[in-house]
């Protein structure tokens, strides 16, 4: 009896010692990505302002795309995933130098296999911007004749084929980012973006005025900005790899049975754990069926980024190796344990990320890009799609914690027939909304993607469920619950508190008003939902709390 209880006991301070480097690790990781979200708005804010939703801007946001859908899917997304998952087990079963071997083979696999699709990118872009544009994307440039293209179309594969390679090198990056999270390295991983978005910046301006000088376009600033942050970013992370032991070598085997085993945990897990990237994809050519729908679809997922990437990528990324680790050891309770927390842990943030995100959709999107190029109708094109994209918070970062619990266990089937299924769900409504016109409007694209992405979290969570066992999905309900009432309490405060100051006090035209119409609500509501959280003993707000204080103090 006594032996049983000290188990007990010992299990349960095991857990709780998990717990605790998951949310201090998850806090680190915030706190980087957070400085390189910012920066993305920045960059965002950017473009908007210098560009044209309807002509340049369009342009640049298709062509980024292609590079980029293949940056999510095999970069940061299957690569870094299917890595870690096969490092760990490496290092665990092989030994230390078994481990940097594969990571020498994956690295040039890597690197021959991304030359190649770039030279293929590069070559027929024509066709692949062909393939995604509606017919009336290819609209004439007047303005843009001395740059010697006549349409929209033209520019486009212009743009797509300078930013070509910045799949190869982001996708380094990728590689560079699973061996330092492998290794509990997450905050060097994680500041990386930071420079790809502060080069794409810097240049970007620049290359506004200096590239016409040369009668070259003014957005190929943007363009070579977008490649040399792509370098950086994987540069910034070298001397931290050395730092943990790798050395580089030229190892090249295709047959090497880790090799293999990267390679079939990404081959059909390309469509299992990239249903958004997918959906981006797919929706694209729908998108593209009015000028402005793109650019005001990709300010929105721009912004609902922002707590995505601080939360929700975050703790996803602390969470994969931890998980991991459990299933390669045989730890069933712990991984039960660390797939629970992550996934409180997320909701305590994103449930009220969410509400706050669809009552102050137009006042955000005012705040940031309402300047320069940036016009009122297109304000409300991107509030609009915010609203919608603010309900899938909660879809998008479930996805990627319990896709990494399949991962954990080297189980990609169930993430690739769930994919498959949302991705086909996904096209129907889409076809319904926009071709037969039963809802043509840039938010019934971006609604068919969260319905889709939180339709994939539900299923996933119960399969996971039956893989694993109990993971506590009645007392997960139960904290859901809980969060949601004390996010409503928040919401309605952030309700009330914007239409007085906005409506009753200031109005919306100078831009310290439209500051204080954003921010004020936002600290008022914060304080209410410390209140409710604190009434309803939500210890991981607390959790929360504690990491960023001793960050700060630090």
């Amino acid at each position: 009896m006594i032996n049983k209880q000290l188990m007990v006991e010992n299990e349960t301070h095991s857990a709780n010692q998990q717990n605790h480097k998951v949310t201090r690790a998850a806090g680190i990781v915030s706190l980087a990505v957070m400085s390189s979200r910012i920066l993305g708005l920045i960059r965002e804010m950017t473009i908007f302002n210098y560009f044209p939703t309807k002509i340049s801007g369009s342009a640049f946001y298709l062509a980024f795309r292609i590079p980029n859908f293949l940056r999510d899917m095999f970069g940061e997304g299957i690569l870094s995933k299917a890595f870690i998952t096969t490092f760990l087990a490496t290092e665990a079963d092989d030994g230390e130098e078994a481990a940097w071997n594969l990571t020498n083979r994956i690295f040039n696999l890597t690197l021959v296999v991304l030359i190649g699709i770039t030279i293929i990118g590069i070559v027929f872009a024509p066709t692949i911007v062909d393939i995604l544009a509606r017919d009336n994307f290819d609209e004439s440039l007047d303005y843009s004749k001395h740059f010697q293209f006549d349409t929209k179309i033209d520019l486009t594969v212009y743009l797509t084929r300078i930013m070509f390679p910045f799949l190869l090198f982001v996708s380094m990056a990728a590689i560079a980012m699973g061996l330092l999270n492998s290794k509990g390295r997450f905050g060097i991983p994680a500041c990386a973006s930071s420079f790809f978005n502060l080069s794409s910046l810097l240049i970007g301006i620049s290359g506004y005025y200096l590239f016409p000088k040369f009668d070259m376009h003014p957005t190929t600033g943007m363009a070579v900005g977008v490649i040399v942050g792509g370098l950086l970013q994987f540069l910034i992370q070298v001397p931290s790899m050395y730092k943990v032991g790798f050395r580089y070598r030229f190892l090249l085997n295709y047959r090497d049975p880790r090799v293999i085993q990267v390679l079939k945990l990404m081959g059909p897990a390309i469509l299992g754990v990239a249903a958004v990237q997918i959906n981006q994809l797919t929706n694209t050519w729908f998108i593209t069926s009015e000028d402005e729908w793109l650019p005001w679809i990709q300010g929105a997922y721009r912004i609902m980024h922002l707590p995505l990437g601080i939360f929700g990528v975050a703790i996803s990324t602390v969470a994969l190796p931890q998980l991991a680790k459990h299933a390669n050891a045989g730890e069933t309770e712990l991984f039960r344990n660390s797939l629970s927390y992550a996934l409180r842990l997320m909701l305590t943030v994103i449930i009220p990320a969410s509400i706050g995100l669809m009552v102050l959709a137009q006042p955000i999107c005012r705040l940031l890009y309402e300047r320069g190029a940036f016009i009122e109708t297109d304000t409300i094109g991107t509030g609009g799609a915010l609203f919608v994209y603010a309900f899938g918070l909660c879809g998008f970062s479930s996805l990627k914690i319990l896709t990494d619990g399949f991962y954990a266990y080297k189980d990609i089937r169930a993430p690739v027939i769930v994919s498959l299924c949302g991705v086909l769900l996904n096209i129907i409504l889409n076809y319904i909304f926009i071709l037969r016109g039963f809802y043509y409007d840039p938010q019934a694209v971006v609604f068919s993607t969260v319905l889709t992405v939180t339709l994939n979290s539900i299923v996933l969570l119960f399969l996971l469920r039956n893989k694993v066992g109990h993971i506590g999905i009645k007392s997960l309900i139960s904290f859901t619950f809980r969060i949601t009432l004390a996010s409503a309490v928040m919401g309605f405060v952030c309700w009330v508190t914007h239409g007085v100051i906005e409506i009753d006090w200031l109005g919306t035209d100078g831009f310290i008003e439209r500051i204080l119409i954003v921010f004020v609500p936002i600290g008022i509501s914060m304080a209410s939902l410390s209140v409710m959280y604190k009434i309803l003993k939500v210890e991981e707000f607390d959790d929360i709390l504690n990491i960023f204080k001793r960050k700060l103090q630090n």
